[in-house]
């Protein structure tokens, strides 16, 4: 299922919306090793408490790649594209999981807790995790991000 030998290592992490959603995810891919930043609970918090350290690990390599969920998604997206490197995407169907992957070499897969059903959360994350990046026109596109990003 997933390429370089032993367990892919993916930051996730929550807010109080997504919690529910997140523990379902790192239960329904027992070959992942989740590096789990929290929420731990359902008890009211802010999404950057969590979404911050998760994308500075994707970003520092710590970790392959990333998984934010809150309400919306909204808040996560905005927190985790703040952190250099990272290229978060809101995926809301498999279609465009797929594309984020794809042409745009997502590293952070960011879900809505509270519009995204959890069966079809995991769906869209297993799409998201088994597409690689296509390259070709698309790698132009990534480095003027990164130079933007300098």
């Amino acid at each position: 299922m997933f390429d370089g030998g032993g367990k892919m290592k993916i930051a996730i992490a929550s807010d109080h919306a997504g919690f529910e959603m997140k523990e379902a995810i790192k239960n329904a891919f027992p070959e992942i090793e989740f590096v789990d930043f929290g929420t731990h609970n359902t008890e009211s918090m802010d999404y950057p408490d969590t979404g911050f350290p998760a994308a500075k690990a994707v970003a520092e390599k710590q970790c392959e790649k990333g998984i934010l969920i809150c309400g919306s998604g909204i808040g996560m997206s905005i927190t985790a594209n703040k952190v250099k490197g990272i290229r978060a995407a809101l995926c809301g169907n498999t279609d465009v999981a797929r594309l984020s992957r794809l042409h745009n070499d997502a590293n952070i897969l960011v879900l809505a807790g509270r519009f995204t059903a959890i069966p079809y959360a995991i769906e869209i994350t297993k799409v998201w995790l088994n597409t690689p990046f296509e390259g070709g026109r698309h790698l132009n596109r990534i480095n003027k991000i990164q130079q933007g990003e300098r």
